[in-house]
């Protein structure tokens, strides 16, 4: 079951208003659908405004931050839980432990490390959590078409396209995590290795 939903995203304030507002807007929706939002604990760009609309729906927010960011003072004070760690690794760590499932949001170098490291973690089994790439103005097509090179050319088994789910909305990325089953998601040594 899905309580805990870690979102990364952007800490950029300098974006194009379209992708404050799909954020808000994921936020809201999650919020409104019960889950609570594992998050880098930041009060900037598209975390912040996905954060903010999950806490107004009543849901709880745990931040989780690097002690360097913490001293940058880019931290929200409206987190019920705030983690602080050692590092970028340790963090990602912590969120994968506090969370049951995640969504991308456009994003950096960091978002698309964070993303990747979550997706080999399910291809080799270490979890079975729903992985969703919420694709806002198509910003993610062409690593989304990068994915289906990787695939093409045998760098993945051409089950990897099953390990994540692309969301053009908010909405389509909220009902996939109600109707996700974990179950349907093993895969087996012939999936990751074989051709």
């Amino acid at each position: 079951m899905i309580n805990n939903v870690c979102v990364f995203a952007s800490s950029c304030d300098y974006l194009d208003k379209s992708y404050y507002e799909a954020a808000e807007e994921l936020g809201k929706q999650l919020g409104q659908a019960g889950f609570d939002m594992v998050y880098g604990g930041s009060c900037l760009g598209l975390m912040w405004a996905c954060a903010k609309e999950v806490k107004n729906a009543g849901q709880r927010l745990i931040g989780i931050m690097p002690q360097k960011l913490r001293e940058m003072d880019v931290f929200s004070d409206y987190c019920d839980e705030f983690f602080v760690t050692p590092c970028m690794r340790s963090r990602k760590a912590k969120m994968d432990e506090m969370s049951d499932a995640l969504i991308a949001l456009p994003g950096g170098f960091g978002t698309l490390e964070e993303l990747s490291e979550m997706i080999v973690q399910k291809q080799l089994g270490y979890n079975k959590k729903a992985i969703v790439i919420l694709n806002t103005n198509g910003f993610y097509d062409r690593l989304l078409m990068f994915f289906d090179e990787i695939i093409e050319q045998k760098f993945a088994n051409k089950a990897a396209s099953n390990l994540y789910f692309v969301a053009d909305t908010p909405s389509e990325a909220v009902d996939y995590l109600k109707n996700y089953n974990p179950d349907e998601h093993i895969f087996s040594k012939e999936q990751i290795y074989a051709r």
